[in-house]
């Protein structure tokens, strides 16, 4: 027996442990990896964007038609929140130009040992290496390094994660044991496949910065790269799930300059000057940026200002999904309740990425895991005491 048994140790994961611990309710965490948080910690390389700083209403409409399932949550727990939990744990935060928000120390690390050493002094028990294989009745069962386990938890909360970086487990492999109420996983945030001519091989690794990237009537300013495999960046994580949906991809390579502005200035006289010197020159085009326009537009027409201003890139297919930042699809919301616990099993909860929403980054996925895992701990530990208290 186990009063509470937390599946998975990811942020959400973490956070419905310490819901439950700080309500009183004695927990167990069961964690497949050898140590926990590992996608949390891949995430910090890049600086940890905690979530972002803006009104509440902005913030919800980033999570589209999942927006009314997590209003509650994300009224109960939401950017502001973030940062207070954030430097309660000793991790002073500050605000990007972009309203990003981010730890000043720019790492995972330390908030991560600062909160499992609260976690610690809470009571919370983390067990290693212990991979979720289903349940037995009212069981849950494990694959652990002593041999197969089994608890028969009061309540438990599944924290399982997405299907992207499966080696820092999230392999969504829990999906088999929950199929009719699990949505398909599809990439998100994630790069795509084109198919580079040759020419393209030593501008590989080249960032194209302040730029706009357009998709349908969906527009993004952030930065790309090209690689070999194809195109991959911020810039075009933000633009995924149309690209993903079918809508074709344009660059605009000067946004900051207008149809006419543009024409104005590739007409000044060329003299002897090649057309790469002419770009250079009046439009201060990189050789990236040349190579890009080349790649797409061959034979470049007369009129380049509308293929600057629009320039057509062949994208294939979505990147392979475990190369993705996160997942659309899983455990759908008409699968559990408000307080998000199954209702094919009384007592037992979801959180985080393994429910079926979506969202770009820029420290949206962060919080609503946490905000979903403080909801789901919650709502965990009300139904553990009316058990206990009955």
């Amino acid at each position: 027996m186990t009063d509470a048994l937390v599946i998975g140790a990811g942020p959400a994961g973490l956070m419905a442990a310490d819901a439950l611990a700080s309500a009183g309710v004695p927990v167990t965490v069961a964690e497949a990896k050898p140590s926990p948080a590992r996608k949390f910690l891949m995430a910090g390389k890049s600086g940890l964007n905690l979530t972002k700083a803006e009104d509440m209403e902005t913030c919800r409409a980033a999570y589209a038609e999942a927006a009314p399932h997590l209003r509650p949550m994300l009224t109960a727990f939401g950017p502001d929140d973030v940062i207070r939990w954030a430097e309660a744990l000793g991790q002073p935060t500050f605000t990007g130009t972009t309203g990003r928000v981010f730890p000043t120390t720019m790492k995972a690390s330390p908030l991560l040992r600062a909160w499992l050493s609260r976690l610690e002094g809470l009571g919370v028990t983390l067990h290693r290496r212990w991979r979720w294989t289903g349940w037995n009745g009212d069981a849950v069962e494990f694959d652990t390094p002593d041999g197969p386990h089994r608890l028969t938890p009061t309540v438990t909360v599944l924290a399982c994660g997405g299907a992207s970086w499966a080696r820092l487990g999230s392999d969504g492999a829990w999906a088999a044991r929950l199929p009719a109420q699990t949505a398909a996983f599809q990439p998100a945030n994630m790069g795509f496949t084109v198919d580079w001519s040759s020419h393209m091989q030593r501008h590989f690794g080249q960032p194209l910065k302040n730029i706009a990237l357009h998709a349908g009537t969906h527009i993004s300013r952030g930065e790309i790269v090209l690689s070999a495999k194809g195109i991959e960046g911020g810039g075009l994580y933000a633009l995924s799930r149309p690209l993903r949906e079918g809508a074709a991809l344009t660059i605009d390579l000067r946004p900051d300059l207008s149809l006419e502005a543009l024409r104005k200035r590739l007409s000044r006289p060329r003299g002897k000057a090649s057309l790469s010197n002419h770009l250079r020159k009046t439009l201060r085009l990189a050789p990236v940026e040349q190579a890009l326009l080349n790649e797409c537009a061959r034979p470049l027409p007369d009129d380049l200002a509308p293929l600057i201003k629009a320039l057509p890139v062949p994208l294939k297919t979505p990147r392979p999904m475990d190369e993705a930042i996160s997942t659309a699809g899983g455990l759908r919301f008409d699968a559990v309740t408000e307080d998000l616990m199954l209702t094919s099993r009384p007592g037992t909860f979801a959180a985080g990425e393994m429910l079926d929403w979506e969202a770009p980054t820029g420290g949206y996925l962060l919080t609503a895991c946490l905000a979903t895992g403080l909801w789901a701990g919650r709502a965990a530990a009300r139904f553990a005491e009316g058990v206990t208290g009955s």
